[in-house]
Order: structure tokens, then sequence, then C-alpha cells
């Protein structure tokens, strides 16, 4: 079976790229038949120091646009952090153990005692918060502070830029939170599941990026969520069609915009680029 989660969860959170120069960006023009305009870029949410400089591109199109509008208000986002790490905790006297597999928990249990993390500690977190723990960016040697969307806020800010967000941090932490136990702990297991030999590495799929390529990294991502597709869709898919209507008032507001999210949002027959076009857009790559 082909299983890229590893690589698919790499596309939400971030991974590193190798610096390849490249005549288009993953970067587009979005038009609409009365002149209206908005940016629209693919992200990556972490970062090395050695993967910039960022394409020009994405500094070109913050410049030509008057607010950049990110998945989530950056500030919004900072000030759910503690409610999402709160609600990734059982209440007192439940467990881990109550909701998954005797499998999975004994198998969770033995990782983290080689990593010599005491069982009534992490019992205590909700599978997909375990998840999250075991894909987080420093395990890797990247940051969230290098991430792209970093970059381009600390460059709004100080061009007096507004940044607003296309779902609000509780729209973005019920992706997790309004998992079903099932669900949860399938997130958590398709952590482990290595990709096949045939599935894209790395270093293939962050070339992709920076020659803007949509359909690799939404290929990739799509594929690791094959044998649970219901999480696909509420990851990619479900957001993707919740946030086509915000969209399509930023082009007609009579403000420039720059939208930006994360890369396995682009490509696909259900990704922004898709439906934006469906509804008429001319879509031109930078």
């Amino acid at each position: 079976m082909s299983r890229g989660f590893g690589v698919a969860l790499g596309l939400l959170i971030g991974l590193a790229m190798p610096t390849v120069a490249t005549a288009s960006a993953f970067l587009w023009k979005v038009s609409g038949p009365g002149g209206q305009t908005l940016y629209l870029g693919g992200s990556w949410h972490a970062l090395r120091s050695t993967d910039y400089p960022l394409p020009s591109a994405f500094s070109n199109a913050l410049d030509a646009s008057t607010k950049l509008a990110l998945e989530v208000d950056p500030d919004e986002m900072r000030a759910a952090d503690k409610s999402l790490m709160k609600a990734g905790q059982y209440v007192s006297g439940d467990s881990l153990k109550n909701h998954v597999d005797p499998r999975t928990y004994n198998y969770i249990r033995r990782l983290f005692g080689l990593l010599n993390v005491p069982e009534e500690k992490i019992v205590r977190y909700r599978p997909w918060f375990i998840s999250l723990i075991l894909q987080s960016p420093s395990l890797r040697g990247m940051s969230p502070s290098l991430g792209v969307e970093k970059f381009l806020v600390q460059h709004a800010r100080a061009k007096s830029k507004r940044i607003v967000g296309l779902e609000t941090a509780r729209e973005h932490a019920d992706v997790f939170l309004g998992l079903s136990d099932r669900e949860s702990e399938a997130l958590l297991l398709l952590t482990f599941i290595p990709a096949d030999r045939g599935s894209p590495d790395f270093s293939r799929v962050m070339n992709a990026w920076r020659n803007g390529d949509a359909e690799l990294p939404w290929h990739v991502t799509h594929d690791g969520f094959r044998d649970f597709p219901s999480l696909g869709q509420r990851i990619l898919e479900a957001r993707n069609r919740r946030w086509i209507p915000k969209i399509e008032s930023y082009l007609h507001s009579g403000q420039t915009y720059f939208v930006v999210v994360g890369a396995a949002h682009m490509g696909g027959p259900e990704g922004l680029l898709a439906l934006l076009k469906a509804r008429g857009y001319k879509i031109e790559q930078l």
C-alpha cells in the first residue's frame, strides 16, 4: 500500500527545501472579469535558515498587495495555543487507554518508554495531540519562526499592512477537536507508517515547491490518507471549500489581497486553483 503520510504531514507543518533556480514560483495571480486581482501562494509553515532566501515572487506579491490573508490570524492563533493544548488532554480520570485499541496503547507506551517519557505523562493526551507532538518541526531541525508565514508577517507589519485569517483559531482547531476516537487513532497510526519506496522523497517534493508544481505536494498528501479518505477531506478539501467564499469576497473588496496557505491546498480536483478556475477566474502562475 502507498502511505505517504510522513511526507504528507510535512507538507502541512513544513519541511526543509534545497535552493533551486526556477522561472515559476508556487504563487498565482487570480483575476476576476471586472479586473479584480488577488495573489495566491502556497507555504511551508516551518523551515531552516538555510532555506532562505525565499523566491522573490513572494516579496513582490506582498509589495503589490494591501492586505495579507493567512489560514489563521497569527495574533489569534497565538492566543489559542494554550486552549489547543488543553483540548488535547483528557479530563481527570480519563486516559488514552480508554479510547484506542490495546495494541495501539501498548505500542505508544513502549515507544515513549524508549524515549524515557513516563507512561502516566503521555496517556493523558488524545491521539491527535500525540501525533502533533511526534510531527513537531523542531524534531527535524526546523522552526515555525522561519516559516513562510512568519517571514511574510514580519514584512507585512513593517509596511503596516493588515493581516487577516481565512478561518478562526477555533475553526482551525476543530480540524482536530472534531475527530472521532477512530479518526484520532487513525491519524496517530498513520504517523508511524512509512511511505512506499515508490513515493516521492522529501527532496523531490521540495523541488516541486521551488518549481511551482502544485500537483505533486497535493498528490503526496492525498495519497497519505488513501486508507482514511475522511481525514484527507477534513484536513484539505473541506477547508478549501469553506475558504472559497471568503477568497471571493477578497477579490470583490476593492483591495488587493495576498492569500497564503499550506502548499497541499493548491493542487488536485478540489484544490483552490481548480475551485477558483471553475468559478470563471483567470489563474496565472508567476
